[in-house]
């Protein structure tokens, strides 16, 4: 009896093995197609975390593209570890941590240490909001694994137009608020928009109370920046400031990160 169901399951082997292995490639080859929408160019450095002054930054070696914070360098953090091929984890940036900044501490205080110097950057409740938001998931289970969180990034560097007073429409938004660097290779990017994002303040009325002016220009700036982004392979989240406000804006984070993560993890084969 042994032999008759060992022959049947080599029979169904034969027939639907070849079936399941296609599928599987073809399971393969969509998620490497997913690859080829991330942005073009390669990874080189992250500069992030400002919680001071603005760095002043050369261009040490034109050929190679290296840059070098000269001054304030303190108030930034530089990772320039080669990026893994599959984004950038809780765990690997814990890692990067302990070599460069905490030498010989074990996992779990170089984490708390690093989240603290990341949450020290916010400088909006909305902000750390969705910082603790997220990184509660680091918690648990396989939570280092998850990609990392990486707040206040810096995405252009323009010294001659901030020295001049003027704004650059193709330099406009300096840093992002936040960017995952997901398994599947795409760069998320993260906004928390307060109403500086698109009005002006008026001058206190009698109460002390300050009110804005839209200002259509300012939005003008921040979409044409987005639409840039998308075309560079970046993939944009926005939120208002006052759609995170209590009670309802940690529920809403919750359930946009699990649908986030779960849009940008590998498939199971």
């Amino acid at each position: 009896m042994r032999g008759s169901w060992q022959a049947r399951r080599d029979c169904l082997e034969q027939i639907l093995g070849p079936t399941r292995d296609a599928l599987e490639e073809l399971q393969e080859l969509e998620y490497e197609r997913r690859f080829t929408k991330g942005p073009s160019g390669s990874f080189k450095n992250l500069i992030f975390a400002a919680d001071g002054p603005k760095p002043q930054i050369v261009l040490r070696d034109a050929v190679n593209n290296d840059v070098e914070i000269v001054r304030h360098a303190d108030a930034r953090l530089v990772f320039t570890d080669p990026l893994p091929p599959h984004g950038l984890t809780w765990r690997q940036m814990v890692a990067w941590w302990a070599e460069n900044h905490q030498p010989g501490a074990d996992e779990k205080i170089a984490a708390e240490s690093l989240y603290r110097r990341l949450y020290r950057s916010l400088d909006s409740v909305p902000e750390r909001l969705v910082m603790r938001t997220y990184c509660a998931r680091y918690a648990e289970e396989r939570g280092f694994d998850l990609p990392a969180l990486i707040p206040q990034v810096c995405l252009h560097y323009d010294p001659y137009t901030r020295r001049s007073g003027k704004q650059s429409g193709a330099l406009f938004r300096q840093r992002m608020d936040f960017l995952l660097l997901a398994p599947d290779r795409s760069r998320i990017v993260i906004e928390v928009d307060g109403v500086q994002h698109y009005g002006r303040p008026n001058p206190p009325d009698g109460q002390g109370r300050i009110t804005h002016t839209a200002v259509p220009r300012l939005y003008a700036e921040m979409v044409a920046e987005d639409r840039r982004l998308r075309l560079a392979g970046y993939e944009i989240y926005r939120f208002g400031g006052w759609e995170l406000t209590p009670p309802g804006g940690k529920q809403l984070l919750e359930d946009f990160f699990t649908e986030l993560l779960a849009r940008h993890q590998k498939p199971a084969l």
